[in-house]
């Protein structure tokens, strides 16, 4: 249910600080994987519609991806994430490309907006790893202007990129406590309606994006650099650990080998709402 609680003067919330570091541990890195899912940018992107003289909110930027090609299309853009070290590196490239956008360190559940600041929202594959899901779809909600748009990417939860994160979560440690919900939740159709229903009118449709190395070994070397949790997760692991899944995540993704490399297919959900 959305608030009208504001919070124009947000800091990572306590329990983010460790996620944050997580994401930021890969830095300028990063950027490679997110030009891997730039199809899927783009299909949220269309999607979106966004028109002359609108405020948008890129929200888990990452290193700015979809707000620069927003950017480059002429709309005005800002965006947010919780980790410092991909900002740095979305400010960084924008400034390289001659392109405006603010970017500001903000946490989703949290963001440093007041209410209805935004015509339109979006975050591609980003919100969806939030620790504390309602939190953030409430937030979503409130930034958003009655009338207002938001559009989300998110990943199946019976895809390749689920099959991707169940290799990592066999070598990691057994969570203490009551770890968050599955990131994999956001990309079932009920379960956004559950979260973001009550504000937005939502529509769905699916989509599938490609992922292409030369070969497995190369994907490997990609998400080792790029990827915070993959990045953080090797430096916890003993050496055989580590080489067992080094083995394990080639071997998967040589299983998608063309006479050409290999081609990993990725499904996906867009979901576009209208403000209520």
């Amino acid at each position: 249910m959305t608030t009208a609680t504001e919070h124009p003067n947000s800091v990572i919330r306590s329990h983010n600080e460790t996620p944050s570091a997580t994401w930021s541990s890969a830095g300028r890195a990063y950027d490679e994987i997110s030009r891997g899912i730039l199809d899927a940018i783009e299909h949220c992107i269309n999607r979106l519609a966004p028109a002359a003289g609108e405020r948008l909110l890129d929200v888990a930027t990452g290193t700015g991806w979809t707000a620069r090609r927003l950017a480059e299309r002429g709309f005005h853009v800002t965006g947010v994430d919780f980790a410092p070290d991909m900002l740095s590196t979305a400010q960084e490239i924008a400034a390289v490309r001659n392109l405006d956008i603010p970017f500001d360190l903000g946490d989703a559940e949290a963001l440093p907006y007041r209410d209805a600041s935004f015509d339109a929202v979006i975050s591609t594959f980003g919100v969806m790893f939030v620790q504390r899901p309602e939190d953030a779809a409430a937030e979503l909600s409130r930034v958003c202007r009655p009338g207002g748009r938001l559009a989300l990417a998110t990943w199946t939860p019976d895809g390749n990129v689920f099959e991707m994160f169940k290799i990592m979560k066999g070598y990691m440690p057994a969570p203490t406590g009551s770890p968050p919900p599955s990131p994999f939740e956001w990309g079932k159709p009920e379960r956004l309606e559950e979260l973001l229903g009550e504000a937005f009118e939502l529509r769905f449709e699916r989509g599938t994006s490609f992922y292409r190395e030369p070969d497995g070994q190369a994907a490997w070397e990609t998400f080792l650099n790029g990827y915070g949790p993959l990045h953080t997760l090797s430096g916890k692991l003993e050496a055989g650990q580590l080489e067992a899944l080094k083995r394990d995540w080639i071997a998967f993704h040589d299983g998608f080998a063309t006479e050409l490399g290999i081609c990993v297919p990725r499904d996906y959900w867009v979901v576009v709402g209208t403000r209520r």
